[in-house]
């Protein structure tokens, strides 16, 4: 099986412009991220998705693969739909990895590309069961619900499944789940939802993954106890650097 994994780094981002560049012990996040994520043993190549030149030779000077796309992209989806058009290579899966988590650990990657065995399995994506009351009501914090064979039913910023009736501790009654925000694709498959009209689903939860499960495609939902911390805004460089 031929894998893709593909890094959008975008330069612009209203909480941290520029946040692909920043330094962390003597190396660019984005950097880091290229390394982290090519010790994936699944991984058949490696490429970079950016929508700025800054970046694009960051990673020609480090000798990672990179190609510009259009910066009118709304999603990261979308992004690797286009890299995927473009290669003349041919690949059975693309794995979406976030460019703003220069602690990615590959075996995490690998975890989720292991779904991809079943030829079924059309996106995969990860959730874990570390998850604390606080997460459930914090509506940065996405819920998921999983039918018995771990296929994605809805993803909600709101407390899924609702407690309001429930008796005893919720935590203790129910195996809640938190989502981690990893996709990977069949390549007929990512390049189909590129070509999905946005839906007022999405739009009410800000849930792009919404759009999908709308349309009627299946999301494999495999459980990890790894996560690795991401960079939204300039507070979390140091708790990723004291972990560096």
């Amino acid at each position: 099986m031929r894998i893709l994994g593909i890094i959008p780094a975008r330069y612009g981002s209203s909480r941290f412009p520029g946040k692909p560049l920043i330094d962390l012990n003597g190396k660019t996040m984005i950097q880091r991220v290229v390394e982290g994520a090519s010790k994936a043993s699944l991984l058949t190549d490696l490429v970079v998705a950016t929508d700025d030149q800054r970046i694009a030779d960051e990673v020609a000077r480090f000798g990672g693969d990179v190609m510009l796309t259009d910066s009118k992209h709304p999603t990261g989806t979308d992004r690797c739909a286009e890299v995927l058009r473009k290669l003349s290579e041919s690949y059975d899966v693309v794995i979406n990895i976030q460019g703003d988590e220069p602690l990615v650990d590959a075996r995490q990657l690998d975890q989720l590309l292991q779904a991809f065995t079943n030829p079924e399995v059309q996106i995969a994506t990860l959730a874990s069961r570390k998850i604390a009351m606080e997460d459930i009501q914090n509506p940065n914090r996405i819920k998921l619900v999983i039918d018995k064979n771990h296929r994605a039913l809805y993803f909600s910023r709101s407390p899924i499944p609702n407690f309001a009736n429930a008796k005893g501790e919720p935590l203790e009654i129910y195996p809640f789940l938190r989502h981690i925000g990893l996709y990977a694709y069949r390549s007929e498959v990512l390049l189909e939802l590129s070509r999905l009209e946005e839906t007022q689903l999405e739009k009410i939860e800000s849930l792009e993954q919404l759009r999908w499960l709308y349309n009627g495609y299946s999301i494999q939902v495999v459980e990890t106890e790894i996560e690795t911390p991401n960079i939204d805004t300039p507070e979390d460089v140091e708790k990723v650097l004291e972990l560096l």
